[in-house]
């Protein structure tokens, strides 16, 4: 893996936890550094954080590829022309296919705004409240071929207050996402990571 971790950042739009992501390697927090962002969506302002950081920033749009297999297989290619180890989606609205999983076994990281497996695929905190839930969250797992159903690495738990909306558990989430998401990748550049069948520990 080498010293310097490189990491590979997918995103479709705002890319706040990219930015979580990228201040936490340059504060020495993770070993490693953000080595390209691709978006598929020309207009997300992440890629702009990228380019503020002076990491290049690619656009590779869906539409122009025959289908989800053939984009992930343009994707991997631009992934290793930076010699990509982790693999980082943030807010990226694509469903991976094995094409990508294969190119980086146990080596493609995710977010989700709930505490999984409680309400995977999207809208997940609306899901929490039209439920009745009374606490929300966020996981950071390793993709696999599922929704949302690969191995959990870190989980964080946020109460969810009466009279929230979608809107104001979504903020509270969204911090510990910050939180979480770049210590999930500090673990894993110092190898501190295993991950045996479904369960992941950290190795002291």
């Amino acid at each position: 893996m080498g010293k310097e971790l490189k990491i590979g950042v997918l995103i479709s739009g705002s890319g706040s936890n990219l930015q979580s992501i990228l201040d936490a390697c340059a504060c020495g927090k993770i070993a490693g550094r953000v080595v390209c962002v691709i978006s598929n969506k020309a207009d997300a302002f992440g890629l702009e954080r990228a380019k503020k950081a002076g990491i290049p920033a690619l656009h590779l749009d869906h539409r122009a590829y025959s289908g989800r297999e053939a984009y992930d297989e343009a994707l991997v290619a631009s992934l290793r022309e930076f010699g990509v180890e982790l693999v980082v989606l943030a807010g990226f609205m694509r469903i991976i296919t094995q094409v990508l999983l294969d190119a980086f076994p146990m080596r493609v990281m995710n977010i989700h705004p709930a505490l999984l497996p409680a309400f995977p695929g999207l809208h997940a905190q609306r899901q929490a409240l039209d439920y009745g839930a009374k606490v929300a969250g966020c996981t950071v797992h390793f993709v696999d071929c599922g929704c949302d159903t690969g191995p959990i690495i870190i989980q964080a738990a946020v109460s969810v207050i009466e009279g929230d909306t979608e809107d104001t558990l979504s903020a509270r989430i969204q911090k510990e996402e910050h939180r979480i998401y770049p210590e999930a990748i500090r673990l894993f550049s110092e190898g501190a990571l295993k991950v045996d069948g479904r369960v992941v520990t950290v190795r002291a």
